[in-house]
Order: C-alpha cells, then structure tokens, then sequence
C-alpha cells in the first residue's frame, strides 16, 4: 500500500523523495483461542510508511521492521487502556482523545484475514466480502485490505476533497502488487558466479 499511495502521490504531480506519512493500524489483542467471542479488543500503533523509497523490496524491508518492534512494545496494549477508558468518559472528553489520535496519523490502514475458503449462506456461496476500517477524528483516507477464499479485496474510503479519484488508489494497489512479485522473484533467483 505505501507503494501505491507513492504512485498515487507521483501521478498527481506531487513529490515523493524524502516523504513519510503515518498510518494508524488497528492490531488484534484477542488471543486466537478467544476468536469467537463478541466485541472488539484492539489497540492502535501508529507505522510510518516512507513513500520516499522508491525500490519496492526496500521499502517493504522498512516496513517490516518497524512493524515488528511496534508488535513486541508495549504501544497498542497502552492505546486499548486510554481507548477503554475514552468509552467510559464523558462525551466532550471522548472528542477530545479521539481529536489526539486522529492527529497522530494521516490514515487509517488495516488488514484482516478472512476466510481461506468462501462460506455458504442459505445454500449459495458467498462470492465476495468486504469490511471498511472505522474513521475518526479528521482522517481522510481509510484503507481496508481482506484477504478472501485466494484473493485480496481492497476497500478505500476517503474524503473526495483529499482524494477525489481513488479507483486510482485501487489501480495502483495491482501494478504495486505485481512490482512486489518480480522484485521477489529477482532475490529469489540464484545469481551466476564465475569459476576459475
């Protein structure tokens, strides 16, 4: 996603070198075994996506890593705790906090793994699913990714002042797709080595 938002960025003539925007992220803290119990239990943490990398592998790698320290500290277990608390405040408090984080991020982005295989409802399958992440505060631009039965649907919602095309986005999302596949199947490949 952070490669498309660049594409997006770049094609509407904007500048992408040295650029980072943050996300908000929406992380489980439900353990597995508890799946299937009602309500949510999450947390935020808030992963910078450097659009100013251009190389597709790289910026993945950057990613990844910031993703990985943010799942081991302790940010989204301490978001839930001020999150509970909000929901019990009064409303002008409430507004107020989510005024603080929606301040802390440009969007909101999640990712949720739906079923591997597609489900029935009354005897017929379900072709298609799709979810929207919740927004608040004054985040214009909320990405919803959900893997489903081998595919991957993507859902954008935005504020069209901000972003008043975003099937770009989606367009994007596949050519962004497909670069992640070949820079993968280039570190893949065994590279030739001479001989003496």
């Amino acid at each position: 996603m952070t490669g498309t938002l660049r594409r997006y960025i770049e094609k509407r003539g904007g500048r992408t070198a040295g650029i980072a925007i943050r996300a908000s992220v929406p992380v489980n803290l439900r353990p597995a075994d508890q799946a299937h119990k009602m309500g949510n239990a999450f947390g935020l943490v808030f992963l910078t996506l450097p659009i100013g990398i251009a190389d597709p592998a790289r910026r993945l790698r950057a990613i990844k890593k910031e993703m990985e320290e943010l799942k081991v500290s302790p940010e989204a277990l301490v978001s839930f705790g001020v999150l509970s608390l909000m929901g019990m405040a009064p409303v002008e408090v409430e507004q107020l906090g989510l005024r603080f984080f929606g301040s802390k991020a440009t969007l909101v982005l999640t990712n949720v793994p739906g079923p591997r295989e597609p489900p029935y409802m009354a005897g017929r399958k379900v072709d298609k699913i799709m979810f929207w992440v919740p927004q608040s505060g004054h985040m214009g631009l909320g990405i919803s990714i959900l893997s489903y039965a081998g595919g991957v649907m993507l859902g954008i919602a935005t504020d069209a002042g901000l972003v008043p095309d975003p099937e770009r986005i989606v367009e994007g999302f596949k050519l962004e797709s497909e670069a992640l596949r070949k820079a993968a199947g280039k570190a893949g490949k065994p590279r030739p080595h001479a001989r003496s």
